[in-house]
């Protein structure tokens, strides 16, 4: 506010409605808040939930954040915005728990921890509130998951984004798997060869594609054309998504259907993924343990061993990740790479 020395009071500066800096309402308007996460109020009905884990990470402190918020914002408001303007918007799910419950063999909890991450990306997909994603920097693994689960993400310009599990070796366990076979399906077209769009996606994952820009992330089919938008200003994201959730929460937003109709490709598509890994081992471009998870994704993908293409539902494909990801976690060269990403930053190559 400034002094109007004219009409002899306190007024709004102008303009500053196009900025919302959360370093300045953080603790003025927090509403609940946890060792992970905190949710403030952005005013008009909107609430925004904000990472504050090691580097972002999603561990249980961000997903309890995450389903507390959308509990809130169910009861007594219009409207979610998962943003923060940390350096990265999330590096992905909390490797050291994943790791830790592997090596000690507890099959039982890790089944549950991946579990509870699946429904919660569900969660924001099918809420009765608008649930906008600001992705920007490093949005990998999991953080991608959330923003390809949101209803529209409002991504900065330089958000380098994509679905990374596979330098871990696992394959995306949250939902990503799942959400690029839908993907797929959707783009399938009447007398159109489908196993091409298909294989699109799955070199997406297996290749372990980042975007460097997100006008890129359109291109590899984790951001949509006509739902998700662009900001360059990262300053004015948070209130660009504010805005969106506003809009969607005024037009009448309504809670998405649960879908069953995804077209799944079976055995025609499975056939097909596997020889190509047989190729690629053959012609030493990807490991034998490389093989073992491209072909665990390739099941997903394609639906488990169907003996030809049926419609699904998200939860038949989302069982399916979760069962892949969990024998991953019981591969030793897989606990290897895990292990060497969290001493080294870097990908292992076994």
């Amino acid at each position: 506010y400034f002094y109007n020395i004219d009409k002899k009071q306190t007024e709004k500066i102008p303009g500053q409605d196009a900025f919302i800096i959360l370093n300045n309402i953080r603790e003025s308007k927090k509403v609940w808040n946890n060792s992970e996460s905190i949710i403030t109020d952005l005013g008009d009905g909107i609430i925004n939930l904000e990472f504050t884990s090691k580097m972002n990470s999603i561990g249980a402190g961000v997903l309890q954040g995450i389903n507390k918020a959308i509990d809130m914002a169910e009861k007594g408001y219009e409207g979610l915005v998962i943003g923060n303007q940390g350096t990265n918007f999330s590096v992905g799910a909390n490797l050291a728990m994943i790791f830790m419950l592997a090596v000690e063999q507890e099959y039982d909890e890790l089944n549950m921890a991946i579990k509870m991450f699946q429904d919660t990306m569900m969660r924001c997909r099918y809420s009765s509130i608008p649930v906008i994603a600001a992705p920007h920097g490093m949005t990998l693994g999991g953080g991608c998951e959330l923003t390809m689960h949101s209803d529209r993400a409002v991504a900065a310009a330089e958000t380098y984004i994509g679905l990374v599990e596979f330098g871990v070796g696992v394959i995306p366990g949250g939902g990503g798997s799942k959400e690029m076979a839908l993907r797929a399906s959707d783009l399938f077209r009447k007398n159109d060869v489908e196993l091409n769009v298909l294989q699109e996606y799955f070199l997406t994952v297996g290749m372990a594609k980042v975007a460097t820009s997100a006008y890129e992330a359109f291109d590899i089919g984790v951001l949509q054309k006509g739902r998700d938008i662009v900001v360059v200003n990262k300053d004015r994201q948070i209130a660009t998504a504010k805005q969106v959730a506003l809009q969607m929460a005024n037009q009448g937003y309504t809670q998405p259907v649960r879908r069953n109709d995804i077209k799944v490709l079976g055995k025609q598509a499975l056939g097909m993924f596997l020889v190509g890994t047989d190729q690629m081992v053959a012609g030493q471009f990807i490991s034998e343990h490389d093989q073992k998870i491209a072909n665990k994704l390739a099941y997903v993908m394609a639906g488990g061993d169907l003996s030809e293409p049926n419609l699904v539902s998200e939860q038949y494909l989302l069982d399916l990740e979760r069962e892949a990801f969990l024998s991953l976690c019981t591969e030793r060269k897989t606990l290897e790479r895990i292990q060497f990403m969290l001493t080294k930053g870097k990908p292992l190559r076994n």
